[in-house]
């Protein structure tokens, strides 16, 4: 069963305990395109199930800026606190229909929080060339994954009023998710809140986009713009620690 509207509305709800992180995503460009479901089925790990809209799978590929990244007890650090993330990923929900997103990858150009993910949030980032130029709203966004030949480049700017998404809608599945899930070394599967306020989104402009990240991953490749292409300002944003989960 997928999971219903007060399942989806519970992820916003701040989770119990301590914040272990504390971060700002800035200039997000959620970017998304319908997949066939057996595809993105495959590719997923035992206890976990494809999230899906209307019957629709969905894909995407998200460029945006890390900033202020810190432990909850730490202040930030220059040169450490501040890089560039590129991540591909989907839905999904798990046995008992929580939803949350399954990560294909995540390119970065910080190599400690590379490091750190991989080891600490069993997460699949990749190292990588990144750079980015902005001119009052509108940003350029490079990525070159390490070992690929070719760099994606995207250049958007937001494109009307931002608000939130009313729930129920394709902008509230693709962008309201407060939970990721990510498989350990040992085949476990391991969960992770995130805590924000709902995100203020608006319709993206993109002179410029690539879908060669969800090439890298050997993922289908669409070859005509996406049909949702949505923007956020920013958001402060509260890691919570992962935790294992009974299989």
């Amino acid at each position: 069963m997928l999971p219903t509207i007060d399942q989806r509305l519970a992820c916003r709800e701040k989770p119990p305990g301590f914040a272990v992180m504390r971060q700002r995503w800035s200039r997000i460009l959620f970017l998304h395109w319908q997949v066939e479901p057996a595809l993105l089925r495959a590719t997923l790990p035992p206890g976990l199930h494809l999230d899906l809209h209307e019957g629709a799978a969905w894909l995407g590929i998200v460029p945006f800026f890390m900033e202020r990244v810190r432990p909850s007890f730490l202040p930030v650090v220059p040169g450490l606190s501040w890089f560039l993330e590129l991540n591909v990923r989907t839905y999904v929900h798990d046995d008992n229909g929580v939803p949350g997103v399954w990560f294909h990858s995540l390119d970065c150009n910080q190599p400690i929080a590379v490091e750190l993910a991989r080891n600490l949030f069993h997460l699949p980032y990749q190292h990588a060339s990144m750079s980015c130029r902005t001119i009052g709203r509108s940003t350029k966004y490079s990525c070159q994954r390490r070992g690929a030949a070719e760099e994606a480049r995207f250049h958007y700017r937001p494109a009307g009023p931002a608000q939130s998404a009313e729930p129920g809608s394709l902008e509230f599945f693709l962008a309201e998710r407060y939970l990721l899930y990510s498989a350990g070394k040992d085949g476990g599967l391991f969960a992770g809140r995130v805590h924000h306020d709902p995100y203020q989104l608006a319709r993206a402009e993109c002179e410029e986009w690539s879908t060669l990240p969800a090439a890298w991953d050997g993922l289908p490749q669409p070859a005509f713009p996406a049909p949702s292409a949505l923007w956020v300002e920013h958001v402060d944003v509260k890691v919570y620690p992962l935790r294992r989960l009974k299989m």
